[in-house]
């Protein structure tokens, strides 16, 4: 027995998302433009900081219909926030050292024009996300790029990976483990199939990444609502 697949007209995908730009209070709605073509949504204009840029992405990412996200908002900053190099460069290696989430030792920061680089190794996922999240919110920073690898230093084989994968995607209550397949190359995840929204898509990369050995996620799950 198939089952159809409900497809949303991209004339009320891009109604919600304004709608739901709106209805975030950190967001500047107006000064946000919002397109949809086949699902896939355009957003441009400009945000006053780098964290209202990928709020509106992540609030663009929360509609039902949408299967993909293009973020062209400028971020521009009031001449009250712009700061000198070397400040944010301070508060970026202040940031990092207080979360105990991010090996500091083996994080290096550069700051130009307020644009901030991260680079080194970390063993973890969790640990080259936390090293962005402590600089992205900080005054000054108009965009970070994470160039920080993952080195683990366990490597499980293939077949003890794809088992751990599949058993916690079992255990999570935010995805549907028999639409997704499992594909391990040695430290690689390949992960395949269809769910019902991107938060279940994005939940299912969060757990491939949290298996010990893995240094590379390849997310191929299509959104189909």
């Amino acid at each position: 027995m198939s089952t159809a697949t409900f497809t949303r007209a991209d004339a009320d995908i891009e109604r919600d998302v304004i709608e739901e730009l709106r209805w975030d209070s950190r967001l500047q709605p107006n000064a946000i433009a919002v397109g949809v073509h086949d699902g896939v949504v355009t957003l441009a204009g400009w945000a006053d900081n780098y964290t209202k840029k990928w709020a509106a992405e992540r609030a663009a990412h929360r509609i039902r219909g949408v299967k993909a996200v293009v973020n062209d908002i400028e971020v521009r900053l009031p001449i009250a926030a712009q700061l000198p190099d070397s400040e944010i460069a301070s508060a970026a290696v202040r940031a990092l050292e207080w979360d105990a989430f991010v090996p500091i030792e083996h994080v290096e920061v550069t700051v130009s024009k307020g644009w901030v680089t991260l680079r080194g190794e970390v063993e973890w996922e969790h640990e080259r996300r936390a090293a962005q999240r402590a600089v992205d919110k900080l005054p000054g920073v108009r965009g970070v790029t994470n160039l920080l690898s993952v080195r683990p230093r366990v490597q499980p084989s293939p077949k003890e990976l794809r088992r751990r994968i599949e058993e916690a995607l079992i255990r999570s209550a935010e995805t549907d483990a028999e639409h997704i397949n499992v594909d391990v190359q040695a430290d690689k995840v390949v992960l395949t199939g269809r769910v019902r929204s991107w938060a279940e898509r994005r939940e299912a990369e969060r757990v491939a990444w949290s298996a010990p050995g893995v240094t590379t996620v390849e997310n191929r799950i299509v959104v189909a609502p």
